[in-house]
């Protein structure tokens, strides 16, 4: 079975799980056809860098596509927001505030990013839940105390998030399309979108933009890798992106896992080196199994190779939160490219990843 989803209508730069090869030296500035290359980024969205690459005929073209993605991004982090209220704006912040109370009129974007997400959630083992909010904000709680004062660092304790769990159930997170509200029915139940929205707002911003006229571009939304045509440089026919291996802290060329080489496509990783605290020694993480609602410890981090960027963005947890052997199961049932490193460093793979990885002799100047 292919995951054929789409779309409908319409922390920090460290944690980043993907590296774009753009450093100097990784990739040379070439110009073909009267196009160039041009970067720019910004961090006022999903608490990330977000970074724009693109070929365009000249800077004022980049510049035009640049301001459109950047807006809607200001736009969707607003929309998708559980920490903050904006004026004239009903937000998923909006939607749990009124969980138990009322059903809540949002936007089309926020009914469309719910539907995806349930249903993901219905084609796979279920582990990604949107639903999960109540579990993730305490631990969230507990991972920001802890960063801000190490020596008080604590875990939650299991009895909190126990009763937490008991409301989390997606199946009371009720949409109403026709009247384009969403309704919470647990009133102690609450939305979390960490585990898709950065993807899927990436996915959702590059097809706009490709339905603008963008013919060739990159966003990498914190590690989250959207690709679009291939790059014209008159010379590479696929983008090159970097795997940060998870073993190491700082991004350089040096410290990369692989490359995988795509085009209009997505890579995603989800891994235990990103968003952690530390307590009596040992680093916990933001992955949280729901059986244990412990950080899950099968691998050091999973990545995910797919058409789209908001599906990448899912399974890359998704696979994450699954035991050996069923994750490798599952991403072949759903036909995703898959890359998993082990607590020892070993490296799995599924047969397609492995035939646009450069370690298999994939490269960029050629189709593969």
């Amino acid at each position: 079975m292919v995951l054929m989803m789409r779309i409908s209508k319409t922390r920090i730069i460290a944690s980043a799980a993907v590296l774009v090869l753009l450093a100097a030296g990784l990739i040379a500035y070439y110009r073909t056809e009267n196009y160039e290359k041009y970067t720019d980024s910004f961090f006022d969205t999903f608490d990330t860098v977000v970074v724009v690459v693109a070929y365009t005929r000249s800077q004022e073209e980049f510049n035009h596509y640049f301001n459109k993605i950047h807006q809607r991004f200001q736009q969707l982090h607003k929309l998708y927001d559980i920490y903050r209220e904006y004026p004239g704006m009903n937000n998923l912040k909006t939607v749990n505030d009124n969980a138990g109370i009322r059903p809540v009129k949002v936007d089309r974007e926020i009914i469309d990013l719910i539907l995806f997400a349930k249903e993901l959630h219905r084609q796979t083992a279920g582990k990604t839940n949107i639903a999960m909010g109540a579990v993730l904000r305490i631990w969230h709680e507990y991972r920001e105390a802890g960063r801000n004062d190490p020596e008080t660092a604590a875990l939650p304790p299991m009895a909190e998030l126990r009763e937490a769990m008991q409301h989390t159930d997606i199946n009371q997170v009720i949409v109403d399309e026709e009247n384009s509200t969403v309704y919470l029915a647990d009133r102690y139940m609450s939305l979390d979108v960490g585990a898709v929205a950065k993807g899927y707002a990436a996915e959702l911003v590059m097809r706009e933009m490709a339905a603008q006229g963008l013919k060739s571009a990159m966003i990498s939304a914190g590690g989250n890798i959207r690709t679009l045509g291939k790059p014209l440089d008159g010379i590479r026919e696929r983008w090159g992106v970097g795997i940060q291996d998870p073993r190491q802290s700082i991004f350089s060329e040096d410290s990369l896992l692989d490359v995988v080489f795509i085009n209009d496509g997505a890579v995603v990783s989800s891994g235990d080196y990103q968003r952690y605290y530390t307590v009596d020694g040992k680093r916990y993480h933001h992955l949280i199994d729901p059986d244990t609602l412990l950080p899950a410890e099968h691998y050091r981090s999973v990545t995910v190779v797919t058409e789209d960027s908001g599906i990448a963005d899912f399974l890359s947890t998704e696979l994450f939160l699954l035991p050996w052997p069923e994750s490798r199961k599952l991403a072949e049932r759903l036909g995703v490219k898959a890359l998993w490193v082990m607590h020892d460093g070993t490296v799995e793979t599924t047969e397609e990843m492995r035939r646009i990885m450069r370690s298999h002799g994939a490269s960029g100047a050629v189709p593969q």
